[in-house]
């Protein structure tokens, strides 16, 4: 399947991937969590705090973002801290942002 620019193209998984990719970032809970963790990785207490929203349903919306490879997970004794799973993510919320703003 050709994408209109030309030059870049993309395959049927490739566009499976990528619309399970902005189906995960069109939550606002989790997108808020992932605007949460520009600054650094926090752990799940942390997020839930800043989201108001309860500890169970913040791991919950962490698992799902983690399966999309949108976070990743270190675990410290009894704590899990998250961050963005890579520069990508950060540079897709800032230009999405940046889009919103304009």
């Amino acid at each position: 399947m050709a994408v209109p620019e030309e030059g870049l193209r993309a395959d049927h998984d490739e566009i499976k991937n990528l619309t399970e990719l902005f189906h995960q970032m069109a939550d606002p809970t989790r997108l808020f969590l992932l605007i949460s963790m520009f600054s650094g990785e926090k752990c799940v207490c942390e997020l839930a705090e800043q989201t108001d929203v309860s500890v169970s349903a913040v791991s919950h919306q962490l698992r799902s973002l983690r399966t999309a490879r949108l976070v990743r997970g270190r675990k410290k004794g009894r704590h899990v801290f998250y961050s963005l799973d890579d520069d990508h993510v950060r540079d897709l919320v800032s230009k999405g942002l940046e889009h919103v703003r304009e």
